[in-house]
């Protein structure tokens, strides 16, 4: 098996471990330190999100000096054994430093996505880049599951001993591969070139697609939290199978969308193809935004379809733009932004539905994607129709 095939088992794995006890966490405040405050878990979820965007640059700067594998080996034991040993603390306070200790290390595994882009050639980008990203919801699908079933089984804490397994199995696979070095790509894994922290400062067309990704990211994360509750309003059925169904349409559709991606041509330049899918996306939040079931499931299905293309040609076009040997630096970035959406729009959609109807945060995330088509094309217009440096 190529080395690719190993890194996005790797990813899959480390998804599915990350995912286990996200949707759990309330119920494991109540069972473990008597939490039923839902304030407290809106609070944990931004110190764990913020602990992201500070790490994960950190381990991109030191991939510079220290092969991807090698970090994961030493970072992903040491995450194991943390996340084993929070399956007995009882105190609270040292949960929190604990369990976010666990984020910083466990962070590193997101050097595994700009490793595969970097060993994969720029014309396959777009196809690889849609399989990791049908991934990452699978991976988050059967995190749920598996978490759900330890629940079932045990207690919530031993989630973390099945997270603690995952980080094992990371780390397992790592030093494998380093010891198999028919595994390792002929290129150096590194650049020996010192650099600086300064390196970590977006600039140029980095930049404005990070402040775009923010935006698009804010616009898909506002209108997650409260969907259950919204659909539930409108529809009147409280069956959650059927919520948590109509919640998964855009993860369904990612899938059929690689389908499709894998059996047309590939678009010749990455800024092509991503405008179109951002007024779909358009569309998808004005019918979600309309209080009928129909047109929400109409709205989720060309929303989910909208999103992945996007999505995914916004991070082929990062790696477009970028130096093979700056990927991880440069991904660190544009996350860092992406993330910083991701944490605006939890505290956002809180406030929004406490004032305001539950179908507000769609208006909100419509204008949200209009800025982000309305900045993606002052920036793409050179790229997709050149001047002509003859005035003819």
């Amino acid at each position: 098996m190529p080395l690719r095939f190993y890194l996005i088992l790797m990813t899959l794995v480390a998804v599915v471990s990350d995912y286990m006890m996200h949707p759990f966490y309330p119920l494991f405040f109540a069972s473990r330190f008597g939490i039923e405050d839902p304030r407290i878990t809106g609070t944990y979820f931004s110190a764990v999100c913020a602990t992201v965007m500070v790490a994960f640059p950190v381990w991109a700067l030191v991939s510079r000096r220290v092969s991807e594998l090698r970090i994961l080996v030493y970072t992903q034991v040491i995450a194991g054994i943390l996340a084993a040993s929070c399956a007995f603390i009882t105190h609270y306070g040292l949960f929190w430093v604990v369990s976010l200790a666990i984020i910083i290390f466990k962070g590193s595994y997101l050097l595994v996505y700009p490793f595969i882009l970097r060993i994969t050639d720029t014309d396959k980008h777009i196809g690889i880049i849609s399989v990791l990203s049908v991934i990452i919801h699978l991976g988050s699908v059967l995190g749920a599951v598996f978490g759900g079933m330890v629940i079932d089984w045990m207690q919530p804490q031993y989630i973390y001993l099945g997270m603690a397994a995952g980080d094992f199995f990371q780390a397992g696979l790592s030093g494998w591969l380093l010891l198999s070095r028919r595994y390792i790509p002929g290129p150096a894994l590194t650049e020996p070139a010192a650099r600086s922290w300064a390196d970590l400062l977006p600039s140029g067309t980095v930049l404005r697609l990070s402040v775009i990704t923010l935006f698009f990211y804010y616009g898909d994360f506002i209108i997650r939290p409260f969907f259950v509750r919204y659909w539930e309003s409108v529809s009147g059925m409280q069956l959650r199978i059927v919520s948590g169904a109509v919640y998964a349409i855009p993860a369904a559709v990612a899938v059929f969308a690689l389908w499709m991606n894998r059996r047309r041509k590939t678009p010749e330049s990455p800024w092509h193809a991503i405008l179109p899918a951002l007024l779909l996306a358009l569309a998808g939040l004005l019918l979600q935004s309309w209080p009928a079931t129909g047109a929400i499931i109409a709205g989720r299905c060309l929303y989910g379809w909208a999103f992945f293309q996007s999505a995914v040609r916004f991070d082929a076009l990062l790696f477009h733009v970028s130096d093979p040997a700056s990927y991880a630096v440069e991904y660190s970035k544009i996350h860092f932004f992406q993330n910083l959406g991701v944490l605006t729009a939890s505290f956002s959609a809180g406030i929004l539905v406490e004032h305001y109807p539950l179908n507000v945060p769609f208006i909100v995330a419509f204008g949200g994607y209009l800025l982000v088509a309305a900045l993606y094309y002052q920036l793409a217009r050179p790229h997709v129709h050149p001047v002509n440096p003859s005035g003819s």
